[in-house]
């Protein structure tokens, strides 16, 4: 069985950091787990790392589609799986890191995603948000209770499982987590324990996006002729820029929301992962130095323990 490693947490915790350094010292390439940084043209808002960030490490499945494109998670699988087969051919360790946590277990699990019905997909991009909750009330009644009206993506989600499968997507993820993993993967998890530690990390991560230009990249965008609708642009980081770049709201309150959300987002991502037992954990705010945590994964990785 194929040997990956997994790095893995919310945002803002220092993934491609420990990514890039961990494929420096165990001869790795990083395979992207993140699905925003799939699409071309969506640098700033989904903290791609520059050229001179990833200090000469290849990366894999970064800008492999259009902004206007939609994106699945059997796609990604696919995609993965022949880089990781490509990275270790060449004798190299594929290191996956994200924190788009159904790509992570897909990945690792394999089988259950279906593919989208793109008719289906469109048809639903027709209706409005009350008529989505309302559509996963009568054939998903427990995701209903437990999304908010707003998060449109899942509910898009639970719909098109249940449409494909005849399944919600408790019982759909319920039948995956059964299934045999297909690679044998070290997890690892990069979080801060002290949660404020990691929402000051959120916090200066989103000023930073905004003076590297989130809003000219956000209206370059738009400009272009990607739809406010378009999957791509419900990212955090653009779908609450949007409306103050068309007058709906000063900026200073789009930014405000920008990193309440992200910092939601931080809290799902850590409720995803937290059931996840195979995860080693590492705490930034608990260690002298990032290097500590770096040579803990090192061990990790070649060992199993630290």
């Amino acid at each position: 069985m194929q040997k990956i490693v997994c790095i893995v947490g919310p945002t803002a915790s220092g993934k491609t950091k420990l990514g890039i350094e961990l494929c420096k010292k165990l001869s790795g390439e990083v395979v992207s787990a993140d699905s925003m940084q799939i699409y071309k043209g969506m640098d700033i808002g989904t903290a791609k790392p520059s050229l001179e960030e990833r200090d000469g490490v290849p990366h894999h499945l970064f800008d492999i589609v259009d902004a206007n494109e939609a994106y699945s998670v059997s796609r990604f699988v696919e995609d993965a799986d022949r880089a990781i087969e490509d990275i270790a051919n060449r004798g190299k360790l594929p290191v996956i890191v994200g924190g788009t946590g159904l790509y992570i277990d897909a990945l690792i699990r394999g089988g259950g995603f279906a593919e989208y019905d793109e008719d289906y997909r469109a048809y639903l991009m027709s209706k409005t948000p009350e008529e989505l909750f309302d559509m996963l009330r009568q054939v998903d009644p427990l995701s209903a209770e437990r999304l908010h009206l707003k998060d449109i993506k899942r509910i898009t989600r639970a719909l098109e499982i249940f449409h494909l499968s005849g399944k919600t997507i408790g019982e759909h993820n319920e039948m995956t987590q059964k299934l045999p993993p297909r690679y044998d993967a070290k997890i690892i998890g990069l979080t801060c324990q002290d949660r404020q530690i990691l929402y000051d990390r959120i916090e200066k991560r989103v000023d930073e996006m905004l003076e590297m230009g989130l809003v000219e990249e956000t209206e370059k965008l738009l400009s272009s002729g990607i739809s406010e609708t378009a999957t791509s642009m419900q990212a955090i980081g653009y779908k609450e820029i949007i409306p103050a770049i068309k007058g709906e709201m000063s900026l200073d309150d789009a930014v405000l929301l920008l990193k309440q959300a992200t910092r939601r987002l931080a809290k799902r991502q850590l409720t995803w992962f937290r059931r996840d037992m195979r995860i080693k954990w590492f705490y930034l705010d608990n260690r002298e130095s990032f290097e500590d945590v770096l040579q803990a994964s090192c061990d990790f990785v070649k060992n199993g323990n630290v």
